[in-house]
């Protein structure tokens, strides 16, 4: 297996999306992954309409789980805790989403597990962290969507009303976090011989991730009410007369772009947008009036003109027109391959791109149990052993 993470190896106890979406990218990047689902399966296998003829796949259970290996195990079974125990011994980096305290009392928590194993790497991603009064909440994206700020920087322009993104970017934030801070451990880890315990909270990495331009009338301490919000302005979607686009007119040289594109003298006259604080002071009367001439053509027009005027811009697509978008098709952003049990399937490629080391997509995602059996034999488990776990609904085996 190519990619700079080529050799480690890699257990992944999470479920839903912030976990398998972190481990996802290091099995992009080389790592062994191999994914301990319930006997059941991960709930995201069936949370979404399933796809294919076994009823085993979603859309988002193939794009958070691709290019790993399946073990189906119940960790509450005594036989289940002791493979997992076994699988530790043999691990880099384990990876688990449970509720605070849950991994502990089946006596896989990182204390237990790093004393015997100290040069494991144990990650625990949890909702709002081990400490507090929100401790024993459950959890999702849209809890930490209301709690961090991010409804509040979506709120509708007029009645101020609070929104939610519609996409579960705390989930995919965190995962993000996550997958550079076992890269950080990894390191750490071949100068001390030492692994690590870390604690990734969506609460934690969500307030962070808002933090350098959501929260700038917060940042100088006293100056809280005296600052302007830096969201109280219109958003950068404009409409022309056939669609929509986006451009930015941060410096001057743009804003002189954009007054050229206009094609109207004057705009370049007007003293409310001629420096750039007038312009931010002035944001909201400035994007009404470049929505104003930007209606008056089509985006084809309006991007021709901004980029002849090195004025930022890009049309804003649909999500059907992404795939077959020119930069998107230049780059090969989107890759296709077989999905067994589902047909042809379109995956992005890993976003980082390495040239040495080339992180590349695994493989497909995996049946529940697809991998139980081999990883049972290399563990040491007799044929008759592994049939025994199975029909003790220990561990499920696929086909």
């Amino acid at each position: 297996m190519s990619g700079p993470l080529s050799g480690v190896r890699v257990l992944d106890l999470t479920g839903v999306v912030s976990g398998p979406f972190a481990t996802m990218f290091l099995a992009d990047q080389g790592a062994d992954v191999l994914k301990i689902e319930p006997i059941d399966g991960d709930i995201t296998r069936r949370s979404r309409a399933p796809i294919g003829k076994t009823n085993e796949f979603s859309a988002l259970f193939i794009s958070s789980n691709r290019g790993k290996r399946s073990l189906a195990v119940d960790i509450k079974h005594e036989t289940g805790r002791e493979i997992l125990t076994r699988l530790a011994g043999q691990a880099d980096v384990l990876v688990q989403n449970f509720r605070p305290g849950t991994m502990e009392r089946l006596g896989l928590g990182p204390d237990q597990l790093r004393a015997r194993h100290p040069r494991l790497i144990y990650v625990s991603i949890s909702g709002v962290g081990d400490s507090g009064p929100y401790v024993k909440k459950r959890v999702y994206d849209p809890i930490i969507q209301g709690l961090s700020g991010f409804c509040d920087i979506q709120s509708q322009a007029v009645t101020n009303r609070p929104q939610m993104i519609r996409t579960i970017v705390c989930d995919k934030t965190t995962a993000v976090f996550t997958a550079q801070a076992v890269s950080s451990a990894l390191y750490a880890r071949e100068k001390t011989g030492q692994g690590d315990h870390i604690q990734v909270a969506m609460l934690d990495t969500m307030i962070a991730y808002l933090w350098p331009e959501g929260m700038m009338q917060y940042t100088v301490v006293g100056a809280e009410a005296a600052s302007a919000d830096p969201n109280d302005r219109p958003d950068l979607v404009f409409r022309t007369s056939d669609g929509y686009l986006t451009c930015g007119t941060i410096s001057d040289s743009e804003w002189r772009g954009f007054c050229k594109a206009s094609g109207d003298p004057e705009l370049a006259n007007d003293a409310r947008f001629a420096t750039p604080s007038a312009r931010s002071v002035n944001a909201t009367a400035r994007i009404h009036k470049m929505q104003e001439y930007i209606v008056q053509h089509t985006t084809t027009e309006w991007l021709a003109r901004l980029d002849a005027a090195d004025v930022p811009c890009a049309p804003i697509l649909r999500r059907g027109e992404i795939i077959h978008n020119e930069q998107v098709v230049a780059r090969g952003i989107i890759a296709e391959f077989e999905q067994p049990g589902v047909g042809r399937v379109r995956q992005p490629k890993p976003a980082a791109r390495f040239t040495v080391n080339e992180a590349t997509i695994a493989g497909p995602a995996p049946r529940v149990g697809q991998h139980s059996r081999e990883v049972l034999r290399d563990l040491g488990y007799s044929e008759a052993a592994i049939e025994q776990m199975i029909e003790d609904r220990a561990v499920r085996a696929a086909g």
